[in-house]
């Protein structure tokens, strides 16, 4: 295989440079007309590589900036709920302490429901004597 030949692969000569790696129309070498189409073309794919890496950076952001706004809304929300646990909190002491103040009168409460209870079985009992009574009143009364 000598130099020059297409049966290299790759591999062709340059008018100026002598054997180059490219067998594209355009050449990168300073001295070269540049192909117009070429590189309205690579200014295009530069301008959406561009574009599209923005969108990606753009896109993080937003998502750290979502996520950062959910963080604020789920700490005043745990700040909120504190406030209520520490209101709920202050608010079961002071029933405990109501509560703990009320537990004679409560005891008094039970006193008099089972005093109620006797004097009410002693009531049931007296009437039954005195129908008792009465009855043989009425008995002693017919003679």
């Amino acid at each position: 295989m000598s130099e020059g030949t297409d049966t290299e692969v790759g591999v062709t000569d340059s008018p100026l440079r002598g054997p180059t790696l490219s067998t594209s129309t355009s050449s990168f070498e300073a001295l070269d007309p540049h192909d117009p189409n070429l590189s309205r073309l690579a200014t295009t794919m530069f301008n959406k590589s561009a574009e599209y890496l923005y969108g990606e950076l753009t896109a993080s952001l937003d998502d750290y900036r979502l996520i950062e706004e959910m963080n604020q809304a789920t700490t005043a929300k745990y700040n909120d709920m504190k406030h209520i646990a520490i209101n709920v909190s202050k608010s079961l002491i002071e029933l405990n302490a109501k509560y703990e103040s009320l537990i004679p009168l409560l005891e008094q409460i039970d006193q008099l429901e089972d005093n109620v209870t006797k004097l009410e079985q002693a009531a049931y009992k007296l009437d039954a004597y005195s129908k008792r009574l009465e009855a043989k009143f009425k008995a002693l009364e017919k003679r």
